[in-house]
């Protein structure tokens, strides 16, 4: 068994040079790495010449100034309502199959009331799909096609072939001849029965109890005779609307699309960072980072606010970068005009400082470690 040395002055001092030198040496090594911290510190950080990447090919790098935002604005221009639909206006209500008509005839009880019925059962007459109905000496009339005025003067004609002098009133108590179906993103879809009143397009939708959360406002579809109209509610509350000008008929089709296929990516130092959709025919940076929760302020850079949009289809195109400084305020009504586009990045980028902090809160560890592990060999 090897005797235990007794550590002499001279062994002690040795150790605790080395040591020192080791922890010296140390710190250098700390101190160079936290002056080139923010070179190599992880994380996601852009400036505009980073946009730049030749393996991505051709890249715009564009500020986003007020001619930017005027060049955006073409991005939507709502399509004209086409002609065939402005120009389409309902005429009289025509009777059909499944209608209910209240029959009275004046002076003749015995019609309009007969034993063990009420007034309501005798008088109301349901339109047979053949477009006939029943009533009594007459036997089968014809209803169908026709309007209310041309059906109580045909009645009438009829009766007095039996009645003299016969006196008739029709109306409709029930309309269900004529229908259109609403479908999608609305609160109540389903079919719609049209009546004696004309119905346009934005009374169809009120009916359906509006628009639910997730609806494409700009996606409404209307199906008439074979054709698709695509046109954009959104647009309802400009001055040139003409939106109530569209007047449903019967076999009409309403289908309001959901904004699924509208999303937006928010990333970076905001407070929400999510993929947010939009429902809406337009959609600019200021409602991103709004709903977003609006950038960090203590850890964003307030330089580095960036829209990312890659190229669009074959149109051959290059991919931009759009970057917007909102260090002053003004930069804000930039930010409200400027329009996104679906499929957008927005990326807010950090402050040096929070990359120095996030640098540090990972280097220090290992500085502990590797300190620990000196003191240990000693």
């Amino acid at each position: 068994m090897t005797p235990y040395k007794i550590p002499t002055v001279e062994n002690y001092a040795f150790s605790k040079r080395d040591f020192a030198m080791k922890q010296s040496l140390l710190g250098v090594l700390l101190v160079a790495a936290l002056i080139q911290g923010c070179a190599f510190a992880p994380g996601q950080h852009m400036t505009p010449d980073d946009a730049q990447d030749e393996g991505t090919g051709p890249v715009t790098v564009v500020p986003i100034t007020y001619t930017t935002v005027n060049q955006q604005k073409v991005i939507y221009k709502p399509q004209p309502i086409p002609a065939v639909l402005l120009d389409y206006r309902p005429s009289d209500y025509h009777i059909g199959p499944g209608d209910n008509l209240v029959i009275t005839v004046w002076e003749h009880a015995e019609l309009n009331s007969p034993s063990n019925q009420t007034q309501a059962e005798a008088s109301a007459r349901v339109v047979r799909l053949d477009g006939t109905l029943y009533y009594p000496y007459i036997n089968s009339i014809k209803a169908g096609g026709l309007t209310v005025p041309e059906f109580r003067a045909n009645l009438q004609k009829a009766l007095g072939q039996y009645l003299t002098g016969a006196q008739v009133d029709v109306n409709i108590q029930a309309y269900d001849s004529q229908k259109v179906i609403i479908s999608g993103a609305v609160k109540n879809p389903g079919p719609q029965s049209l009546n004696n009143i004309p119905v346009n397009l934005v009374d169809a939708i009120s009916r359906a109890g509006g628009e639910t959360t997730d609806a494409n406002l700009a996606n409404l579809i209307l199906k008439r005779d074979g054709h698709e109209y695509v046109m954009d509610i959104d647009t309802l509350n400009r001055t040139d609307s003409r939106l109530n000008e569209v007047y449903l008929k019967d076999g009409d089709q309403l289908h309001l699309g959901n904004d699924n296929a509208n999303k937006i990516y928010v990333l970076g130092e905001v407070q929400k960072p999510q993929v947010m959709n939009y429902g809406t025919s337009t959609f600019n940076l200021m409602e991103a980072l709004g709903n977003a929760g609006g950038i960090s302020q203590e850890t964003a850079n307030a330089e580095a606010v960036y829209v990312i949009r890659g190229a669009q289809g074959s149109t051959g195109q290059p991919a931009t970068v759009f970057f917007l400084n909102v260090k002053k305020p003004t930069a804000f009504l930039l930010a409200r005009q400027f329009d996104l586009r679906t499929s957008d990045v927005v990326f807010v980028g950090p402050a040096n400082i929070t990359r120095w902090n996030r640098f540090i809160s990972q280097l220090l560890p290992s500085a502990t470690v590797v300190g620990t592990t000196a003191a240990f060999n000693h």
